[in-house]
């Protein structure tokens, strides 16, 4: 049995301004972001497409933009419509967490498709060229949601589960002593840190360091984390859960299940587009 370690959500207190861990898991990967650019702009088949270093700071502004609003609209419409429209000044406390991945995905689409006009570059190979950059930025925030004990897993159902843990309730601040959720529970952010963000950014990674048709590094990615998700989704609480044909089903599960389906679609028509001979090979 482990015990959620409970840090202090704030990681610096200079004077008034509070330095949250949630605000520098964003930091982390945006810092991730360009560094693996980086990288990947040196690969000879990027590199063949004349990506420059100057593109990954316009695109880091652009996307940081999506991630932000497209996160936080998305947590509100998508998960607790109620809460925050009963108290609006609460969308904007960021640092206190509640970013939607689905929302920040959406986001980022927009903000690159704005990008890739401004730049005339095709939208299809931009969103080639980033999909590999995205998933340890996405472990950095389930991190940061780990930290702020955010996103409680379901209770285990075996309770001797070596890494089953006590999990804080974190409704009650500023009780004395710590409060914790019933039942021994899975961490879920760890899990959906090391499957949806780790395991998916090797696969990718690997993935794309060859050439592929246009949009297959994009879709294989929006595959790879609707599946990865899909999974992880069982061991979580859910914001909210229906049922269909009788077997129940999460709200990122139905969020994620329209990523699989359409990234089915967009990797046949990539690999059939190439054969074809109207798609070129890209990133």
């Amino acid at each position: 049995m482990l015990i959620h370690p409970m840090p202090d959500p704030i990681a610096l207190q200079l004077g008034p301004v509070a330095i949250h861990w949630y605000g520098l898991m964003y930091v982390l990967a945006f810092a991730m972001f360009i560094a693996l650019g980086r990288v990947r702009i040196k690969q000879p088949h990027i590199a063949a497409q004349q990506w420059k270093k100057e593109d990954l700071d316009d695109m880091l502004f652009y996307g940081m933009m999506g991630v932000i609003i497209g996160g936080r609209l998305g947590e509100v419409l998508f998960y607790e419509p109620v809460k925050y429209f009963s108290d609006p000044i609460e969308i904007f406390k960021v640092w206190h967490g509640g970013m939607s991945f689905h929302g920040g995905f959406i986001g980022v689409l927009v903000a690159m498709s704005l990008w890739a006009r401004k730049v005339g570059r095709n939208i299809l190979d931009v969103y080639d060229f980033i999909a590999p950059l995205v998933p340890l930025g996405y472990a950095a925030g389930r991190l940061g949601n780990f930290i702020n004990a955010e996103l409680p897993g379901r209770v285990v159902s075996d309770q001797s589960l070596p890494w089953a843990m006590l999990w804080p309730d974190i409704r009650y601040p500023l009780h004395p002593d710590p409060v914790f959720l019933q039942g021994l529970r899975h961490p879920s952010p760890l899990y959906q840190l090391l499957i949806d963000g780790l395991i998916v950014f090797v696969i990718l990674w690997l993935y794309a360091r060859k050439e592929r048709p246009r949009l297959a590094v994009g879709a294989f990615y929006t595959l790879l984390y609707g599946c990865a998700r899909f999974f992880t989704e069982y061991f979580r609480t859910p914001d909210w859960e229906t049922t269909v044909l009788g077997m129940p089903i999460t709200s990122g599960q139905v969020l994620s299940l329209p990523m699989v389906i359409a990234a089915i679609i967009m990797l046949v028509w990539s690999y059939k587009a190439r054969q074809q001979g109207r798609a070129p090979i890209r990133g």
